[in-house]
C-alpha cells in the first residue's frame, strides 16, 4: 500500500490534492482513500491531508503516520510542522521550492529522496495565483508514477470545469517537466 501525507496551509488545496490523487487511482481500478486532518483552523493555518492507494481493499481508517511520500505545499512548514516525521526510509519528499534537492543538506535525513519544483512560480504564471496544489501533483506523478497525467485529466476537468481545469492541467504538466528529482 502506498501512503501519502500532504502538508499545506488552509486554502492551499492539500485536501483537494489528496482527493484528486485518490479519484484518479480509483478510476484506474485501484482502491484509494483520501481525508483531511484539521479542526476549526482558519485560512493559512497548517493543514494535513492523507491519501492511500492499493491494489486491494483498504481497511485502515487512521491517519498516515509512516508515509511513503510526503508532499509539502508550503516550504515554511518544513521547520514549523516537521513533515518528514515518520517518513519511511527510502521515502520521497516532494517540496514546493525553488531550491535544488541537494541544497537542503542536513535539513532532511539522507534516507529520504527529495524532489523539488518551484510550484509558486508555475502557479502564478499559469493560474495567476499562488495556489500550488494541482501544480505539485505534476511533480508527484513524475517522481512516483502511481498515477499518470492521463489518469488525473478527467478528475481535474470534472472538479474545476474546462477553463480552470485546463489551466490547472497546464500547471501540472509544467511541474511534471520541471521537477528536479534527487539522484
Amino acid at each position: 500500500m502506498l501512503e501519502i501525507r500532504l502538508h499545506g496551509r488552509g486554502g492551499q488545496g492539500a485536501v483537494t490534492s489528496a482527493e484528486l490523487i485518490a479519484i484518479s487511482a480509483i478510476n484506474k481500478g485501484k482502491f484509494a482513500q483520501a481525508f483531511p486532518s484539521f479542526g476549526p483552523e482558519r485560512r493559512g493555518a497548517p493543514v494535513v491531508a492523507f491519501c492511500r492507494v492499493d491494489e486491494k481493499k483498504i481497511n485502515i481508517r487512521a491517519k498516515v503516520y509512516s508515509p511513503d511520500i510526503v508532499i509539502v505545499l508550503d516550504p515554511g512548514l518544513l521547520e514549523l510542522a516537521n513533515p518528514t516525521e515518520g517518513i519511511r526510509d527510502g521515502g520521497l519528499l516532494v517540496i514546493n521550492s525553488n531550491k535544488a534537492p541537494e541544497e537542503f543538506g542536513d535539513e532532511i535525513p539522507s534516507s529520504i529522496k527529495i524532489a523539488t519544483v518551484d510550484a509558486n512560480r508555475i502557479a502564478l504564471e499559469e493560474l495567476g495565483r499562488p495556489i500550488v496544489n494541482t501544480t505539485l501533483i505534476g511533480a508527484f506523478i513524475k517522481a512516483n508514477q502511481v498515477i499518470t497525467i492521463d489518469d488525473i485529466r478527467a478528475p481535474m476537468l470534472e472538479r474545476f470545469g474546462p477553463k480552470l481545469g485546463g489551466r490547472n492541467m497546464k500547471a501540472l504538466e509544467r511541474a511534471y517537466r520541471e521537477v528536479i528529482i534527487q539522484e
